[in-house]
């Protein structure tokens, strides 16, 4: 669904915007040119009309109201760490960004929630519930610099969502501005309720093209007692150590955290972090349990990878263990040292990981390049990375993306895991979803905008 768009008196909503904004209101061409892309390695060709640095819902409304009057589109944007294009902003459109309402407005120790603003810090919110015992438990690989409000916009998902499951799981409520201006309080602030349609679901992971999220309330999670056990084991091959990943899932383990680092990945990594190489071709799978029983799955997951040819180590100490993650940690950076990146997010069912795996090697080599991928492999969700250099993505770039993503929807999977659609990926909504499910989502799109104002072009 894409904006009507008409000839707008520019001045005009400028003006209005700094009347009911003040100081809120920027326009200067470097903040203008730094919402033209996110993480994903896109840019749009033009800088936005404004934005608005939101610091009360006040704010949130009075542009969204001015918005909805002049006709003009309006992207809703938090620290803009999104991976699929989802907060980048062109001509014409207003940026309304909510980075500045970081409260917490409360922490409730014996229902176990928190009520927050959305651009507090996912690190920073876990940092203030740490005294009380609590967690909220999606935990992107950017939730140092990722908001609350991006993480529920786009249902992130992370390390731990493999036992913790992703941002929906630990949602319960919402406060949302429509495109109108209209706020709703959305959900609740009990565990159970199914009073009405789940309106707080369908607005979690809709990229901002259903309303402006300003408040949340989140369930949060006890800080698990007892061990946590960490296991890091290298394996000849990556569909060795995805076996290794599938048996463990299929021996009815639960581990915090399961990840797999291919080969390319692990050198570039290594590098990264100077670290001795390993052998040539070697893969590598973290596991970390916690709990009660955390040593007593490690052991029986120690068991398993040395059925499966695995090299493993492991440690109950915390210190320790946070250096092995720190090797999957690093995946990010290390990628963006070899050049520009196009990360890539698909999810295909667990026992189907070795297949991926094999596909993406294959394709890698149909096209002459190498693609760096890890994986959540507690939950199915590979993360290849296609480098090349310069601005734009190359065309053989984007014919080796086509093809993971048919690999992935042939293997019983989907296109995007936890980075959304944003516009990276529309263009194959329809192979996936089918004409008949794709336009049911524009008339649910229509009935919250109707103007069709939130974030025109991105993920539907």
């Amino acid at each position: 669904m894409e904006t009507a768009r008409t000839t707008v008196d520019r001045t005009a909503v400028v003006d209005a915007l700094r009347l009911a904004v003040g100081d809120s209101l920027l326009t200067a061409q470097h903040e203008l040119d730094n919402t033209r892309s996110d993480k994903s390695g896109q840019h749009s060709a033009t800088p936005p009309l404004a934005i608005v640095d939101a610091a009360t819902v006040e704010h949130v409304q009075a542009t969204l109201r001015i918005a909805h009057e002049h006709r003009v589109p309006v992207v809703p944007r938090g620290a803009g760490t999104g991976l699929s294009g989802g907060a980048m902003a062109s001509e014409g459109e207003i940026v309304l960004r909510t980075t500045r309402m970081t409260r917490i407005l409360e922490i409730d120790d014996r229902d176990q929630i928190a009520i927050v603003e959305p651009g507090i810090l996912n690190g920073d919110l876990n940092r203030a519930l740490l005294p009380h015992g609590l967690r909220w438990t999606p935990d992107p690989a950017s939730r140092e610099i990722s908001t609350v409000g991006g993480n529920i916009a786009t249902n992130a998902g992370g390390l731990l969502c493999a036992k913790n499951g992703v941002t929906r799981e630990a949602v319960l409520g919402l406060d949302v501005v429509l495109a109108d201006g209209t706020l709703m309080k959305l959900g609740h602030r009990t565990i159970k309720g199914v009073t009405g349609l789940d309106l707080t679901a369908l607005m979690i992971g809709s990229e901002g093209t259903l309303g402006v999220i300003v408040g949340a309330t989140l369930r949060l999670t006890p800080i698990p007692a007892g061990a946590v056990a960490t296991i890091g084991a290298y394996f000849p091959t990556i569909e060795d150590a995805a076996e290794a990943s599938a048996a463990i899932t299929a021996a009815r383990l639960r581990p915090a955290a399961m990840e797999l680092v291919d080969p390319v990945a692990l050198d570039a990594i290594l590098g990264y972090l100077r670290l001795a190489p390993r052998s040539r071709g070697s893969a590598y799978l973290l596991v970390q349990t916690d709990g009660d029983a955390a040593e007593a799955e490690a052991s029986t997951a120690l068991q398993i990878i040395a059925g499966h040819g695995g090299d493993a180590a492991m440690t109950c100490d915390p210190e320790e263990g946070e250096r092995m993650l720190a090797v999957r940690r690093a995946m990010h950076p290390a990628m963006e040292a070899l050049g520009t990146v196009l990360i890539e997010d698909v999810s295909v069912p667990r026992s189907r990981l070795p297949e991926m795996f094999a596909a993406l090697r294959d394709i890698g080599a149909r096209y002459g390049i190498s693609i760096p991928t890890v994986a959540h492999a507690g939950d199915g969700n590979l993360h290849p990375n296609l480098v090349y250099t310069g601005d734009d993505v190359p065309e053989h770039i984007w014919r080796a993306a086509d093809e993971i993503f048919r690999a992935a929807l042939a293997l019983g999977g989907t296109l995007t895991g936890e980075h959304g659609v944003g516009t990276l990926k529309r263009r194959w909504l329809a192979d996936e979803l089918g004409e008949a499910q794709l336009n049911l989502q524009h008339r649910i799109k229509a009935a919250f905008d109707p103007l069709g104002i939130l974030n025109p072009g991105k993920a539907l």
